[in-house]
């Protein structure tokens, strides 16, 4: 045993500065320290001890003791960023070895506050990376959308990769994001691999990019334990300025309708919002006793509570990650488990929303301290609150085990199995409400249960050869991967309950004649099976090659195209490591090119084979498809069943498949401070999937599914992200950082008019066309008529585009796109002695939005009939109470903002100043705001979101209807580290 010295130090950064809260750490033990304000340290170590010195942003360094008791240590910036580990497909490469185009963030950088999915995190943090939250809801679902918008049916949702397991992105029942069954306090860094070069390896669900999710692990000479412990309060950000009551009654009076004045004066926005109260409790321990063993274990509360009432995720987490190592480290086993328990409540937002924005506000809220009884035809929405509910439980686990043996030097055989299981039961109820006499579903109680259990399966074998021998560096990658997906469902409808304030769902039913139970049950299951190999080659850390094939067969595709081929090919270039680069101004600067293709097989299952039905002859109904035997039969006996197509074979159904080319540049300057990227890539989709009506009326079948010859979908755009880490002056540092990208999307070749995305909806409008895909126009294309006024007659006038004298369809036109031409973030983080306060902001810009909600329910006729509106309703005092709201420009807005997404103010404290040095390594305080403001000129509660009907399984963009509220939210936080 060695005898123990105390040794006091300074760690300070290459220009002489101290470095505040630099790591400084016994080798081979658990003694640690962190440097004060001033850079000072006290350790009492071995006088043989090393020392291990880190600090984020700065290369790491051993620096031995050899019997000294003053030290001085100086750190050197940035080299790291060229030696990070970044997670590719299958493997890790250096940040200076990757030819392809890969965004990084690691858990120090994430956003703060309030996250319940990984998605959250990233917001505004990467170029060429889109993420837009559908809703203010919690855990609402997100379009994240990589490098623009590339299909017809995919949707826009990347593949995901939580270490190493493949998720599929079917839905799991529950109607909010699907990732939220993980924790995002267990994860460590988050890789998106954005061109083809990056993602090919993956092959036929990468043609959206990929986001590769890797949890934390023990660190060998550390053992920790995490106490996280947070709450907040969260409000509704924006109120729309509806009429108030003293209001309402001279507008609706001056609007030439017939007042109905209850005598109150209500603000149904207060009434049916409320302040959301969260709660997280997270704790973890980690460590490694050596080389060979190392471990990571966490437990996770999360519960978030919607500003709408009876609204709130809740969920339980549970995660366990464990590496060991035998035979000299030639065998290495890593065992990955995540587990959660997830309970989503939600309201009918629809309804609740509605009546916010258009509830007469002179009834009163409460008679005799209960809700007020409307007319027989209306439900209060504060009766909704206590007799609707909508709960969906949901079980998951995700269990991975990969063994990896080393052959010979160099060869190393990897398995790597995995499960995913999840189970939801989800049932929406009204409790009978006998006062609501015209709704049955109301008036009688009503019940929908849905059963959905989904299983995800993966094995997969992989051999490496790694050789590096002078100034040759070649990894070889040969891989095969069977994937075996299942998904179950049930659903059960009732209706007719007792009303004896007993939920629905805990009371016995019978189905009767008048209100029949209703079951339906489906199951999908689906097979993939790829081989796939890649090829990395540096020579001399200057030369870069990669090149990746995949083969992808799908149980989706017809016998004659079951298998696609996805290809690649990168290089790239270090320029600062050839000689004439020696004295230049670049610490680092690397060229790169890419080509490669991915695919797409996201469409319905068993489309490529042929269906059949059969009907029979019902009494007092038509049948074309059954005759009878002979003609004397009277009855439904002599009728046979009538055997009919409802889906066509059609074996040549092919992949689609993604182009992708692109150029970027990799640099850093003064001394590693500023470091960036700038990058081209263009991306052409082709082969387009999609459900089409024949061109000839007669066919067995109304639909089928066929590639759309020609018809091409191609994304351009230009990246561009930069970072400054300053050096500290005195108590102050400061970093400063953001991105920027601007995308051109268009449709090619289409043969179509217009392929309808979004869709009107309500009483008159229902299909009406919003946007679509339009050939030689940006996806998401607002296609309408062009509002022109109101005329003399008090009705709409529209631009006549034509010129013939009247108003009809071929006078619509492109007005604007959903999809936003740059979309930007940025960040600054400031520290001065224990203080940081770090700020993110993140927008768009070029982009429309359809504010559906303002067409559904800010009009002259709706306030007519005593229904609350804003002095939009107003604008035109001659507009006729008849006026139709037609879909138009009238309703289309900028959808342009910026957004100040997060806002940290944290203390950091020593923990001897709080007496407490021998219990806690690191105690840090901090406040943080989220959405703290937004500058945008859309009317409605926000501009980004996106709840519009899709239209034939094509995902609509930019239509705002009837949104859950975007919240601000204030939270205070409590870390201790021990």
């Amino acid at each position: 045993m060695s005898i123990q010295q105390r040794v006091a130090g300074t760690v300070i950064d290459e220009t002489g500065a101290p470095l505040s809260g630099a790591t400084v750490l016994e080798k081979g033990t658990t003694k640690e320290v962190k440097t004060d304000r001033d850079g000072n340290f006290i350790i009492d170590v071995g006088t043989d001890a090393v020392l291990q010195i880190s600090f984020i942003g700065y290369a790491p360094k051993e620096v031995p003791v050899n019997g000294q008791t003053k030290l001085t240590i100086q750190l050197d910036p940035g080299a790291t960023q060229l030696e990070d580990v970044v997670v590719v497909g299958y493997g890790t490469q250096r940040r200076s070895d990757i030819t392809g185009s890969i965004a990084s963030v690691r858990s120090e950088d994430f956003n703060q506050g309030i996250v319940m999915n990984p998605g959250d995190l990233l917001q505004g943090k990467m170029a060429g990376v889109n993420i837009t939250a559908n809703s203010g809801e919690p855990g609402a679902a997100q379009n994240v959308i990589i490098r623009g918008i590339g299909s017809l049916r995919s949707g826009t949702q990347p593949l995901y990769v939580v270490d190493g397991f493949l998720l599929d992105n079917a839905s799991t029942g529950v109607a909010t994001n699907p990732l939220n069954f993980l924790n995002p306090n267990d994860i460590a860094s988050i890789d998106v691999l954005k061109d083809a070069s990056a993602t090919a390896v993956y092959g036929s669900r990468a043609s959206n990019g990929v986001v590769v999710i890797t949890t934390k692990r023990g660190r060998v000479g550390r053992t920790e334990m995490n106490l996280s412990l947070s709450t907040a309060m969260s409000s509704l950000s924006n109120t729309i300025d509806v009429f108030s009551a003293d209001e309402f009654r001279s507008q609706v009076v001056a609007a030439g309708g017939a007042l109905e004045d209850y005598g109150g004066n209500t603000n149904w926005q207060d009434e049916l919002s409320q302040t959301g109260i969260s709660k997280n409790l997270n704790f973890s321990m980690s460590g490694a006793n050596s080389e060979n063993f190392s471990y990571f274990a966490s437990v996770g509360y999360q519960d978030q509570e919607g500003i709408l009432k009876k609204s709130g995720l809740e969920r339980y987490s549970g995660k366990l990650n464990v590496n060991q190592k035998a035979f000299n480290g030639r065998l290495s086993v890593d065992y990955n488990l995540t587990a959660s328990h997830m309970a989503n409540l939600r309201p009918s937002i629809n309804s609740t929303i509605s009546d916010m924005l258009s509830l007469n506000p002179t009834v009163p809220a409460y008679t005799d301290g209960e809700p007020t009884l409307l007319n027989t035809n209306a439900l209060n929405p504060l009766t909704r609150y206590a007799i609707y509910s909508d709960k969906a439980v949901n079980n998951r686990i995700i269990a991975t085990i990969s063994p990896a043996v080393e052959i010979v030097d160099g060869l190393v055989y990897k398995l790597n199995y995995g499960v995913d299981y999840s189970g939801t039961n989800r049932d929406r109820q009204y409790k009978p409400y006998t006062k609501v006499v015209n709704e049955s579903n109301i008036s009688n109680g009503d019940l929908v249960t849905n059963i959905i259990a989904n299983s995800n399966q993966l094995i997969e074998n992989t051999l490496t050869y790694n050789l590096d021998r002078d100034a040759h560096n070649l990894v070889v990658l040969a891989g095969h991967s069977y994937q075996k997906f299942m998904d179950e469902g049930r659903q059960f409808s009732y209706r007719g309950f007792a009303d004896n304030n007993i939920d629905p769902i805990y009371q016995d039913h019978t189905s009767t004649t008048e209100y029949p139970t209703s079951v339906n049950s489906s199951a999908v299951k689906n097979e993939l099976q790829s081989y796939f190999g890649r090829v990395n080659y540096s020579y001399d850390d200057r030369y870069l090659v990669t090149a990746t094939v995949r083969a992808d067969g799908s149980s989706k595709f017809g016998e004659n195209r079951k298998y696609g081929y996805f290809p690649s090919i990168a290089l790239g270039w270090n320029m600062t490591n050839e000689q004439f680069m020696e004295n230049s101004a670049f610490n680092n600067l690397k060229l790169r090119a890419s080509w490669g293709q991915t695919g797409n097989q996201e469409i319905p299952s068993k489309i490529t084979q042929a269906s059949y039905s059969e009907e029979r002859l019902i009494t007092g109904a038509p049948s074309y498809n059954t005759y009878p035997i002979g003609t004397g039969n009277n009855s439904i006996d002599g009728y046979p069943y009538g055997i009919v197509y409802t889906r066509l074979a059609n074996p040549d159904l092919q992949w689609e498949v993604s182009t992708q080319i692109g150029a970027g540049i990799d640099f850093t300057l003064f001394n590693y401070r500023l470091s960036g990227t700038l990058e081209y890539f263009s991306k052409v989709s082709s082969n387009i999937l999609l459900e089409v009506v024949p061109a000839d009326p007669v066919q067995p079948t109304p639909t089928f599914w066929t590639n759309i010859d020609n018809m091409k979908i191609q994304n351009n755009g230009v990246e561009l992200a930069l970072d400054y880490q300053s050096g500290r002056a005195g108590d102050f540092s400061y970093n400063i950082g953001g991105n920027l990208t601007y995308i051109q999307n268009k449709v090619k070749d289409s043969p179509y008019a217009v392929l309808t995305t979004g869709a009107a909806q309500g009483s008159g409008q229902t299909g009406a066309t919003i946007n679509g895909y339009i050939n030689g126009h940006p996806i998401g294309a607002f296609y309408m008529f062009e509002f022109d006024g109101i005329g003399e007659n008090g009705l709409n006038q529209f631009r006549d585009l034509d010129g013939n004298g009247e108003i009809l369809d071929n006078d619509r036109t492109v007005v604007g796109s959903a999809i936003p031409k740059f979309i930007y973030g940025f960040h600054t983080n400031f520290k001065y002695k224990a203080f940081d306060l770090r700020l993110n902001f993140n927008g768009m810009a070029g982009n429309k939005m359809y504010n559906h909600t303002k067409m559904s329910l800010f009009t002259k006729a709706q306030l007519s009939r005593s229904n609350n509106t804003t002095d939009f309703a107003m604008e035109y005092p001659h507009e006729s109470i008849a006026n139709a709201n037609t879909v138009s420009t009238r309703f289309l807005e900028d959808g342009s903002f910026l957004r100040l997404n997060n806002a940290t103010l944290a203390y950091n404290f020593r923990s001897d100043q709080l007496g407490l040095r021998d219990v806690f390594q690191h105690v840090r305080f901090s406040i943080t705001g989220q959405n703290l403001f937004t500058i945008t000129k859309y009317s409605g509660f926000d501009p980004e979101i996106n709840t519009g009907s899709s239209t034939g399984g094509i995902q609509t963009f930019g239509v705002d209807y009837f949104t859950y509220p975007r919240a601000r939210t204030f939270m205070v936080s409590l870390d201790l580290l021990f």
